[in-house]
């Protein structure tokens, strides 16, 4: 007997009693066993037949619980695709998901004293329940309170289920907008609940939170509900920054702010939760700033870790007034201001050293960015490499290009430009001139960064009016420097 065959029945014979115990002769009863002379079977028989019959219903108990499974599988996996959409696939994630609003469902107004205009929430019994066509189809609920004051229901779009959940003599408690209807005080689409006798109220205000189609409201204060009780949410701040900064504001633990950001009390000021001054919003913005400082802090450290050319403004064997650098400024119509200067110098400063600088820059217009990207790529053609700059469009690229082809150009630096408008002969030079390096400043947009594009030996990239580049746009001019030469090679 092939193994594979032998190992099936030996998982059969475990799984559901012995292979003897299960054959039968043809077309007879499987239950049937033979009788002694006493008309009953031996006690041995009994108990294997009991044993046998056991297993068997165990196992139809556990195939019927892997079908349930099986068919509530998909449900839950529309689900859980449905909330991976917001970013939710963890207990810490559903947890971190926060109301974007509250509702007060803690109070009833009489209908009688309901205004139109406003949000409330009241309750009554329904007395009528009608589909009218008005001119098109809907649903019309009649509630009236325990004053004999009257409401109407309308619902433009509605299941069958709701028909029956709104029937005569049903209690509802509803919440929605109210305004005047032609048969009085009405609500369209309002939140409904159906309420046994004196049902209590919520002692919270009720959050709403960002959803999605097919997500509701009621399944995700379930899920966060239910993540809240099994997160471990730790306070990660050290006792003396609590002690400093935390305490004298009033800012709760960080466990603390959260649950009262799901589960505000009445007594919660719910203007300070909608607008975010309460303090456990403020324990949440100083988190986020936090993690975002330190985020950006590691980004800094481990690009300090990476080689990349220093590039000085000192060049020996060279006078100083003798390099493009100090040509440059010297040619300027201008003088720099004292803000200026500073930046340029701390620019300066970082391409000096052995990794990677990024830096913003950031000015009004008018204030002088130019002439800091220029002497800052300057520097870095005096050490041997080329720069680059990308602006966002053609008209912005064009005006640079004008701009800084009139500075350097005349103290010998050629500028190519690249852009998608130029004829392919032109496209053809300024391609080779930045892959053989002649050009030691290309500027252009979006061109820069088609594959085509080679560079000899690029050295400092900038990217003007960033935010408008998407970051593998900005990544993908970067990698163009990964395989530059370093100077002499």
């Amino acid at each position: 007997m092939p193994q594979s065959v032998s190992r099936l029945m030996s998982e059969s014979d475990s799984a559901g009693g012995t292979r003897d115990d299960a054959r039968t002769p043809e077309g007879g009863d499987r239950t049937r066993q033979p009788e002694t002379a006493q008309g009953s079977a031996p006690p041995a028989r009994k108990r294997s037949a009991k044993k046998s019959a056991d297993k068997t219903a165990e196992k139809s108990a556990e195939e019927s619980a892997e079908e349930t499974a099986a068919k509530d599988k998909p449900k839950l996996t529309k689900t859980a695709d449905r909330l991976a959409k917001l970013g939710l696939r963890s207990d810490i994630d559903l947890v971190l998901h926060l109301p974007m609003r509250y509702e007060d469902e803690t109070t009833l107004t009489p209908i009688g004293e309901l205004l139109p205009g406003g949000i409330a929430q009241t309750e009554g019994v329904v007395f009528d329940n009608e589909i009218a066509y008005r001119p098109r189809r809907q649903l019309v609920v009649k509630l009236r309170d325990h004053n004999g004051d009257e409401l109407h229901l309308r619902f433009l779009n509605f299941y069958g289920s709701q028909v029956a959940q709104m029937a005569i003599g049903k209690r509802l408690r509803v919440r929605g907008d109210v305004r005047g209807g032609f048969f009085g005080l009405e609500m369209v689409h309002p939140a409904v609940k159906v309420v046994e006798g004196d049902a209590p109220l919520p002692q919270a205000l009720t959050p709403v939170y960002p959803s999605t189609a097919g997500v509701s409201q009621a399944y995700l204060r379930k899920a966060i509900d239910n993540a809240l009780s099994r997160a471990h949410l730790p306070e990660l701040l050290p006792a003396a920054v609590a002690h400093e900064f935390m305490e004298p504001l009033g800012v709760p633990a960080l466990i603390d702010a959260v649950k009262t950001l799901h589960h505000p009390p009445v007594s919660a000021d719910q203007n300070e939760l909608i607008d975010g001054t309460h303090p456990a919003w403020t324990r949440i913005k100083f988190e986020e700033l936090l993690a975002q400082q330190l985020s950006l802090k590691r980004a800094h450290e481990e690009r300090r870790t990476r080689g990349a050319p220093p590039m000085a403004r000192h060049i020996a064997g060279r006078a100083a007034q003798t390099t493009l650098l100090s040509r440059l400024r010297a040619a300027l119509p201008f003088t720099l201001t004292r803000a200026q200067e500073r930046v340029v110098a701390e620019i300066a400063h970082d391409l000096e050293q052995p990794h990677p600088m990024q830096r913003l820059l950031q000015g009004d217009v008018g204030s002088g960015k130019t002439v800091v990207a220029a002497l800052a790529a300057a520097q870095a053609i005096d050490a041997g490499y080329q720069a680059a700059l990308m602006a966002p469009t053609e008209i912005l690229a064009e005006q640079h290009a004008r701009k800084l082809r009139g500075w350097l150009e005349p103290l010998g630096v050629q500028v190519a430009w690249l852009a998608g408008s130029l004829k392919a002969k032109e496209k053809r030079a300024a391609l080779e001139a930045a892959a053989l390096g002649t050009a030691q400043l290309v500027i252009g947009t979006h061109a820069i960064i088609q594959e085509a594009v080679e560079f000899a030996r690029l050295g400092l990239v900038i990217v003007d009016e960033q935010h408008r580049f998407g970051v593998e746009q900005r990544l993908a001019l970067r990698a163009k420097a990964q395989n530059a030469k370093a100077p002499g090679e």
